[in-house]
């Protein structure tokens, strides 16, 4: 990875890299994921080669660390969108129908 990019993360998954690149971009934050392509060698490679790779700018780095933090805790109830009424699980701070931003406490 270029020089000033720092690895945060390595998620077990191509979807959980996803799901973390979405939150922190929602957040503002710059992200590159790596190693998304050797699924495709599954069986072939060990299995934490086949982890990707969650990258933020090193400027970025902590605030970054904070939100995986609160994703990792997993430890909110769920939540009801004020906007759409959708269901959300407690570890994302956006309603995953509209993008409407969480309440500050659980409806």
């Amino acid at each position: 990875m270029a020089a000033g990019w720092q690895q945060i993360y390595r998620a077990g998954n191509s979807l959980e890299a996803h799901t973390l690149k979405g939150l922190l971009e929602h957040a503002g934050l710059a992200v590159r994921l790596t190693g998304e392509n050797l699924g495709s060698a599954a069986g072939e490679l060990p299995a934490d080669v086949l982890q990707v790779t969650v990258w933020v700018s090193e400027q970025d780095a902590d605030k970054a660390r904070q939100l995986l933090a609160g994703y990792e805790k997993g430890n909110q109830g769920h939540w009801r969108c004020a906007s759409c009424g959708e269901e959300n699980e407690g570890q994302f701070d956006w309603c995953w129908q509209c993008g409407t931003d969480k309440p500050e406490t659980n409806v």
